[in-house]
């Protein structure tokens, strides 16, 4: 297998995740009694759960589609990265060292993957 197609497969599939964890589940189960309670935990209103979901389909749905302007993409995971660190920070800040502080962070290197890999695919943006 040519490293191109190997390095798609593993962008397709990171991508893929974060659209799976990120985008649809939010959406199917974000008015559920559970997620608005785990908002309500966190200490943060209702509206930004709300808000937060709209932002993450969102987001996924720009990494997802092929013909989004890929500034645009570099914005949404800018925008998931700030996400991951900040569940990071609030589930620490309200619950302390624990698998739900650090399951964001697990989330993030899986970004990180399909970020990578998204630059290996488009080497015309530089990084620097």
């Amino acid at each position: 297998m040519d490293s191109t197609k190997r390095d798609k497969i593993i962008f397709w599939t990171a991508t893929s995740f974060i659209f799976l964890f990120e985008g649809v589940m939010p959406a199917l189960t974000s008015q559920t009694d559970l997620a608005k309670q785990g908002v309500q935990h966190l200490g943060y209103p209702m509206y930004f759960g709300n808000t937060l979901v709209v932002f993450k389909v969102c987001g996924t749905l720009i990494l997802m589609i092929p013909k989004f302007p890929k500034r645009v993409k570099e914005w949404a995971y800018a925008g998931f990265t700030f996400d991951f660190i900040f569940a990071c920070i609030s589930h620490y800040a309200v619950d302390g060292f624990g698998f739900n502080a650090i399951f964001p962070l697990i989330i993030l290197a899986i970004l990180m993957v399909s970020y990578v890999y998204f630059h290996k695919l488009n080497p015309e943006l530089k990084t620097s």
